[in-house]
């Protein structure tokens, strides 16, 4: 379609799914998630954990925040015309950018770069908002509005952010996610865009492949760069295996339970969409304590066993916790389905302190929480007939 007006889209839309074009932009995220990954990776092997996270943070909550942007409102208002379609695509190249700017950002705390890219993304996106302001009446038309609005004021926080002193740059970055995260909750305060829950669930579930799929495509670059340069197969094989037992019992774990039946409103579907930064940023960093974790094996880490250890399993836990919570909690029955992650996540905590074999280990208890959990469902299911 050339040209049509955008206008809302239904929220009981039947056989709604994602687009060819959402897959493409949920890909170019990969290269940011990598960048990020790779400089959370150095900084844990250099035994510098406390800014690499910090700065691991800061980074993926741009990523996560460009994606939710688009997201939530690709779910209300896609049109697919080919205006729609050249923006969309102005902000993959904005997300381009960006990505481009992680190394500066993490590092040197030079902003410059990422802000530019997200520059690019906002000029589309408040573009998208206005143009589905027009189309609009009523409420419907001011949280639009609002939504524009606030895209304008946060992007120009984060240009002004690029002059102040650097000592104050991550301060004010903190006061500039707190103004982020509140344009939807004011935007949305008059009236609830018509997002699709079954779409939101699904976009969200395509974007935990994307992360899971970057955390074993780090470790198996990891593993095979460690076995061509030190031939340590033999070090390396339980780090690797258990790594893959983590990465397969989390992808089962997370699409376990049918969540879009929870996402009937803004009350369940914001705390829900804005949680899910920690199931992403974990689930991505699962893959860089991987490879933390193969660095120590072949002796080019400068951190304790336990640290090493630690780079997995702490957010292994994370993500676990993170989808009971999210996810599980609502669909489990009786104490013991309740129980197994969250005693999954502190057995998996535990392990960090099992030596060697840490990231082993680790994996089997990730296996056995899915067994478990299986089993536990499928006893307290009704018979059939």
């Amino acid at each position: 379609m050339t040209y049509v007006p955008m206008t809302a889209r239904s929220r009981v839309e039947g056989h709604r799914t994602a687009t060819t074009l959402e897959l493409f932009f949920d890909l170019c995220f990969v290269v940011a998630i990598a960048q990020a990954g790779q400089r959370l990776v150095h900084a844990l092997a250099e035994g510098h954990p406390g800014s690499g996270v910090v700065g691991y943070f800061f980074v993926f909550f741009g990523v996560w925040w460009a994606w939710m942007n688009f997201t939530w409102f690709a779910s209300a208002y896609d049109c697919d015309d080919v205006p729609y379609r050249v923006t969309t695509l102005v902000q993959i190249a904005g997300v381009l950018v960006y990505a481009a700017g992680v190394g500066r950002a993490f590092d040197t705390n030079d902003w410059t770069v990422a802000v530019i890219g997200y520059l690019i993304m906002r000029v589309a996106l408040t573009a998208q908002w206005l143009r589905a302001a027009a189309g609009e009446s009523g409420a419907a038309r001011s949280a639009a509005l609002k939504y524009a609005a606030g895209l304008v004021l946060c992007q120009a926080g984060w240009v002004a952010l690029l002059f102040a002193p650097d000592a104050w740059k991550r301060w004010l970055f903190l006061v500039l996610v707190v103004a982020e995260l509140l344009v939807p909750v004011v935007a949305e305060s008059g009236h609830q865009t018509p997002w699709h829950a079954h779409h939101i669930a699904e976009r969200y579930g395509l974007f935990t492949i994307i992360v899971l799929g970057e955390t074993i495509a780090a470790s198996t670059v990891a593993v095979k760069s460690a076995i061509d340069e030190h031939d340590a197969l033999g070090v390396l094989l339980p780090i690797a295996a258990g790594g893959l037992l983590i990465v397969f019992a989390a992808w089962w774990i997370y699409f376990a339970v049918p969540v879009h039946e929870r996402l009937t409103s803004n009350r369940e579907a914001i705390p829900w969409g804005y949680g899910h930064l920690l199931i992403f940023a974990s689930g991505a960093a699962i893959g860089a304590g991987i490879e933390v974790a193969v660095e120590h094996a072949v002796g080019n880490a400068h951190i304790s066993q336990v640290a090493a250890n630690a780079s997995v399993t702490v957010p292994a836990a994370v993500f676990l916790l993170m989808v009971w919570l999210l996810h599980s909690r609502h669909f489990k029955r009786g104490t013991a389905q309740q129980l197994v992650l969250p005693l999954t996540s502190v057995a998996i905590l535990a392990c960090t302190w099992a030596g060697s074999y840490a990231v082993l280990y680790a994996g089997l208890v990730a296996a056995a929480a899915v067994v478990a959990g299986t089993a536990l469902v499928a006893r307290s299911a009704p018979a059939a007939g």
